[in-house]
């Protein structure tokens, strides 16, 4: 219902030549996936071949970007990982810009857009201005890394799944983490690269250095890159095979069953 409701507002777009005044904006909040371009779902992919305007972000493959009409408005507001970035600010504000102007944006998003994509804070502003907004969910990268043969449970290995930022708002290390190193679950964390040795220090200084451990960059891609050992080895191994972010780390027993 929702995408027909979209293809309905477009076409009056379309064919007014302008903005609908009748039709209330909307944004649609769009998971573009891990990387591979055909792991984004068939909605998603029947938006983007409706979208007069997309923001998409640094993880987002640009190859999706074909699938938009040659009208549609392409507008890159990337955040590289702890280098330049596009501020939320901004992006808000060219949500409420475009949505206006145009009736309908797209904002697609690497990944999961509510898992620590910021997703639903851009819903919220939208909302809070007069937008309609919708959520099309992504795969996660975390879930990618099953193309590498590490499942995030398995029967009598992990029961469970703790997924956790590496860095909060403030800069610090969750707390979350030692709780979940307590378990037998499989902990899973974003954004950890520039807190890795404050990771490897703390699972170190309860006892855990032993446990198994890998890091994935660029998940479902051909330059895919995976490093595995125990967690005590890991800023070791990825100084001498060249990691950087993005990646994800993947700490449990389930990196074990990896082929």
């Amino acid at each position: 219902m929702i995408f027909k409701r979209s293809i309905q507002f477009l076409r009056g777009v379309i064919s007014k030549g302008g903005r609908n005044p009748k039709t209330t904006p909307e944004l649609y909040v769009v998971g573009a996936g891990p990387g591979d371009p055909e792991l984004i779902t068939i909605k998603a992919s029947k938006i983007l071949q409706n979208a007069r305007v997309v923001l998409y972000d640094n993880l987002a493959n640009k190859e999706l970007l074909k699938l938009c009409p040659k009208h549609c408005e392409k507008i890159y507001v990337g955040k590289q990982p702890y280098g330049c970035h596009t501020p939320q600010e901004a992006i808000h504000e060219l949500i409420k810009e475009k949505a206006y102007e145009k009736g309908s944006v797209v904002r697609l998003k690497g990944g999961d857009p509510f898992i620590f994509g910021r997703g639903y804070e851009e819903m919220i502003f939208a909302r809070e201005h007069g937008i309609n907004s919708y959520y099309i969910p992504g795969i996660s990268s975390m879930q990618a890394i099953g193309f590498e043969n590490i499942p995030l449970t398995h029967r009598g290995v992990s029961e469970s799944i703790w997924v956790i930022t590496g860095t909060k708002k403030d800069g610090s290390l969750s707390e979350d983490l030692r709780l979940a190193m307590k378990s037998n679950a499989t902990v899973v964390i974003y954004m950890g690269m520039k807190k890795l040795k404050q990771i490897v220090d703390a699972y170190v200084n309860e006892g855990h250095g032993g446990v198994s451990a890998a890091i994935v960059q660029h998940a479902s891609l051909p330059h895919k890159k995976i490093i595995a050992g125990k967690v005590e080895e890991l800023p070791m191994l990825v100084q001498e095979k060249g990691f950087t972010h993005p990646a994800i780390i993947i700490i449990g027993k389930t990196v074990e069953l990896m082929c």
